[in-house]
């Protein structure tokens, strides 16, 4: 087989960038945007299910071991002080942990959308 004729008039196809395929709305673009909703949610999930778990455990460990009731730190009792005094801070640990992760998982996406290919 003899080649004639090259197409020298074609064009070559244009490679995309990632934040070309997210302005353009194309199926690559929605997979980098799904992926970062995806892990937006697990991240949200986990710090709302450590806080749940804390929330709910507490008044069942208060429960379930009636001794705990009992206890006191200073002239305080022992629930009235987890609850009213250590909470939270443990809360606004979450909270900070959770923005903390957010902003990364942000910054990766940023940085990944931001890159030439």
């Amino acid at each position: 087989m003899r080649v004639t004729s090259s197409r020298r008039g074609a064009s070559t196809p244009r490679r995309r960038t990632a934040r070309s395929a997210l302005v353009e709305q194309t199926g690559i673009g929605e997979l980098y945007l799904d992926g970062l909703l995806r892990a937006q949610l697990r991240l949200a999930l986990a710090v709302l299910g450590l806080v749940a778990v804390t929330l709910l455990g507490l008044p069942l460990l208060f429960a379930v071991l009636p001794v705990t009731r009992e206890w006191h730190v200073g002239p305080l009792p022992f629930p009235w002080v987890v609850l009213g005094v250590l909470l939270y801070p443990a809360m606004m640990a979450a909270a900070a942990v959770y923005s903390r992760q957010a902003e990364r998982t942000e910054r990766r996406f940023a940085d990944i959308v931001g890159q030439e290919r």
